[in-house]
């Protein structure tokens, strides 16, 4: 179980580094996402193992991916559009 626990952790913080790399400018606060990332992966492998039970890495793992990545999309703040081509009023 640590193992898993350990690989969760680890799968959340690339997850949120590569995120917050990617879109500097859709994560504002980037210590919040870098946070996120790690305790929501953590969150989903706990809460999938306490579901199937002991023996299912693979399966504990997809939803800690899945878990992190749903609540670092929470996170995100919409583009801003310019709109080109328009005179002022």
């Amino acid at each position: 179980m640590i193992w898993e626990a350990l690989g969760a952790v680890a799968i959340g913080l690339a997850l949120s580094f590569t995120a917050t790399r990617r879109l500097p400018e859709r994560f504002p606060v980037r210590s919040l996402a870098l946070a996120t990332g790690p305790v929501a992966a953590l969150l989903g492998a706990l809460l999938t193992r306490s579901i199937l039970g002991p023996g299912h890495p693979v399966q504990t793992l997809a939803a800690a991916v899945a878990v992190g990545a749903a609540l670092l999309s929470v996170l995100i703040r919409p583009a801003r559009t310019t709109l080109s081509g328009s005179a002022p009023a």
